[in-house]
């Protein structure tokens, strides 16, 4: 049986180091790397080229949804897990949209962290949150083509909303109708499958164009 070849990125040394130990009590696996932010998580990944990269995608300095997927786009064959605090759809879909492999919150078992580790390194799909099948099937469905099927001007949009602007707002800072700002947000929602501001801002902040105390800002 082959050796899993793990790299950890996560800000706080003290969980990397509790992972490392819990996943070095699991049956072949090994880790071979750590990271605590994007920039050194790409440039830890792009050396050892690890099976797995389980990966937190809260850490300061932001860009680790661009650096998961500039890793999906170059090295393909790294199958990445992502462990966060964050059990909302929002932060689920992003992270699928940008070719994560897994998702696991970081209050779960010991055991299901192992086995989530497995599943993605076996070309399995994980997904540690409870949805209920039909919701799951709706945020696995929808995840990768919605990232795709946004246009330019509907990413501006998305943006400004998620920053609290108002229609009148965007339509000035963008020069268009707030009509068609309407219209915008309207297919975002239908895009995006959201119901409401509060899940266009989740998702701003899991793709990185809003903050996490931005985020705060604007649910207020």
């Amino acid at each position: 049986m082959s050796t899993i070849r793990i790299v950890l990125a996560d800000d706080h040394a003290i969980l990397r180091a509790g992972l490392r130990l819990l996943v070095e009590t699991g049956t072949n696996m090994q880790v071979v790397g750590e990271a605590e932010d994007a920039a050194q998580t790409l440039a830890v990944v792009v050396r050892e080229r690890p099976d797995v990269l389980v990966l937190d995608i809260s850490m300061p300095g932001g860009g680790t949804i661009e650096t998961l997927a500039r890793i999906r786009r170059e090295l393909p064959e790294v199958r990445v897990l992502v462990l966060t605090m964050h059990s909302d759809e929002s932060y689920l879909r992003a992270c699928l949209a940008n070719g994560a492999s897994g998702y696991l919150v970081k209050s779960a078992a010991d055991d299901e962290l192992l086995n989530a580790i497995r599943a993605v390194h076996a070309g399995r799909s994980y997904v540690g949150i409870p949805l209920g099948r039909s919701g799951l099937r709706r945020v696995v469905a929808g995840a990768g083509p919605a990232l795709r099927k946004l246009s330019e001007r509907e990413r501006e949009v998305l943006e400004q909303v998620a920053y609290g602007l108002t229609n009148q707002e965007i339509a000035s800072r963008l020069g268009i109708g707030i009509k068609s700002v309407e219209s915008y947000r309207a297919r975002l929602y239908e895009k995006l499958g959201f119901q409401g501001k509060r899940d266009l801002v989740r998702y701003a902040v899991a793709t990185g164009l809003l903050s996490p105390e931005r985020m705060l800002d604007s649910e207020t």
